[in-house]
């Protein structure tokens, strides 16, 4: 059984929920007791291991999971959003955990 070593924040600065992406990562490191990492713009590591459209084409942002086998995996691709349609962090921590222990299970 695989446990989460590493969160992996895949964004950038100019990216309108930049900041909102940060909080959710580092908030559920926290939760988690695990490692985390931010990396900007890092197409490569999403081409590999991140979620793809179905032209192979990456997004930003992205969080990912590093599992202690080794394995790198896409946790949350998309920022979920409250009824008014906005962002919303606390959803985004519950999905990641959860995303992340179905990973570990």
């Amino acid at each position: 059984m695989a446990k989460a070593r590493k969160i992996i924040l895949v964004s950038a600065t100019h990216h309108p929920l930049h900041k909102i992406w940060v909080q959710v990562a580092e908030k559920t490191a926290e939760e988690l007791g695990v490692e985390f990492e931010t990396r900007m713009e890092d197409y490569v590591l999403l081409t590999e291991h991140g979620a793809t459209d179905d032209l192979g084409m990456t997004w930003l942002p992205q969080i990912l999971v590093e599992l202690d086998d080794g394995t790198i995996k896409p946790v949350l691709t998309e920022m979920p959003l409250g009824e008014d349609y906005k962002a919303d962090p606390s959803r985004a921590v519950e999905v990641l955990k959860k995303n992340i222990r179905e990973l570990e299970a």
